[in-house]
């Protein structure tokens, strides 16, 4: 398929362009749709190439648009005469591939968008494609997107979480007039696998009651199918703590498909480059040391632990907690032996060949470091973050 995408370096347009390209390219395997070409057309494209563009199309995303004009007039100009001038263009060339179109949730001019020039323009755009789907019989797919957010979007211009975002990443003040203010938000990674899905012909259809979307296989208008309605106070308080993580190296929940799982990803999008690194506090002896590198709430921590040659560590045990030790560099032997038993288990590890071992609770245990020239290093996962009132950490020897 050859595809046309207006619009090509706004937001919606970037993110799309790229996963169409990783397709075109053969980098994105899972998906049953051909794109030979990408034609991108934006602002500062030479306008001849439209209608190459238009007479070359197998499929068109229209996403180009005006979001925050100098003059409200120039809503209509962008938004309904670019319209105008694309389908007239494949009018031109009798092209009655299918269209999408970008429109906005502000086009049903419902409560606060009632008085909205960008929703009139929108919604003046929305009719000139279904007048052109009625005359010509081309297939138009009319999607009314809520706020958008993730990587790539622009902050301080339309985009509350975008802005927050940026502003907290780089240490700047932000605002919030109203915590329990609800917004609908559309994670720009689920708007492209709908994008990539309407290419198949398989696009999720809808109407609407006021401004809420409602699924209905034979709805007038498209949409996508997972959105997630989340207060300005709950995104304000993940941010923060994303923000707090390389100080408290807590990994916050982000269960699969999760609004804190895309916004955790767009957050970290915009950090500045101080930012990308950061240190981590290793506890140092003659041994060696000790790293904690994450810990979860719910899921225990993962530690690094560096023994030099020769060295013996552990020699103890807990009652329930236990633990994975596994050797990513040099030569060891792990020893376990239950409490009130002389039985010893044992475990000769390499970072030659990475296993992970089991710590059983209720037996004591060690790790030697069995080479004499190299450091031995072990990557460790607890069950448990370890908690100083409440160790659970006994010493004896193996």
């Amino acid at each position: 398929m050859r595809i046309l995408v207006t619009g090509a370096k706004g937001f919606v347009g970037k993110n799309l362009c790229a996963q169409l390209n990783n397709i075109k390219d053969g980098k994105a395997k899972n998906y049953p749709v051909v794109v030979t070409e990408v034609m991108e057309y934006d602002l500062d494209t030479d306008p001849a190439l439209l209608d190459t563009y238009c007479q070359k199309a197998d499929f068109v995303f229209n996403l180009a648009g005006v979001n925050r004009p100098k003059d409200q007039a120039e809503f209509m100009e962008g938004n309904f005469g670019f319209a105008s001038t694309l389908l007239d263009t494949l009018k031109k060339y009798k092209n009655i591939c299918p269209v999408m179109l970008s429109s906005s949730i502000q086009a049903t001019l419902i409560g606060r968008y009632g008085t909205s020039d960008y929703g009139k323009s929108k919604l003046a755009g929305e009719e000139l494609f279904f007048t052109y789907a009625q005359e010509i019989g081309a297939k138009v797919l009319i999607y009314r997107f809520p706020n958008l957010f993730g990587k790539w979007c622009r902050p301080n211009y339309n985009s509350a979480v975008a802005t927050f975002c940026y502003n907290i990443a780089h240490d700047l003040p932000i605002q919030v007039n109203d915590c329990s203010t609800l917004l609908e938000l559309l994670y720009i990674d689920d708007l492209v696998e709908e994008m990539i899905t309407a290419l198949q012909g398989k696009e999720h259809h809808c109407e609407f009651d006021g401004v809420e979307t409602v699924l209905k296989a034979d709805g007038r208008y498209c949409a996508v199918p997972t959105t997630h309605k989340v207060t300005l106070g709950e995104i304000v308080d993940l941010l923060h703590q994303f923000a707090e993580q390389p100080t408290t190296l807590v990994i916050p929940e982000i269960p699969f498909n999760s609004f804190a799982k895309k916004l955790y990803s767009t957050y970290l999008s915009y950090l500045p480059k101080e930012k990308v690194a950061f240190p981590l506090k290793m506890n140092v002896d003659s041994r060696g040391s000790f790293t904690e590198l994450l810990r979860s709430k719910n899921s225990g921590q993962v530690s690094i632990n560096i023994s030099k040659p020769g060295i013996t560590k552990g020699q103890h045990w807990h009652h329930t907690k236990w633990e994975f030790f596994i050797v990513v560099s040099g030569h060891g032997l792990i020893q376990q032996r239950k409490i009130g038993s002389d039985e010893v288990i044992e475990f000769e590890v390499s970072g030659d060949k990475i296993e992970a071992v089991h710590m059983v609770p209720g037996y004591t245990h060690n790790i030697i470091n069995l080479s004499e020239t190299e450091n031995l290093v072990t990557v460790m996962w607890a069950n448990e973050a370890f908690d100083p009132n409440n160790p659970d950490t006994f010493f004896e020897i193996v």
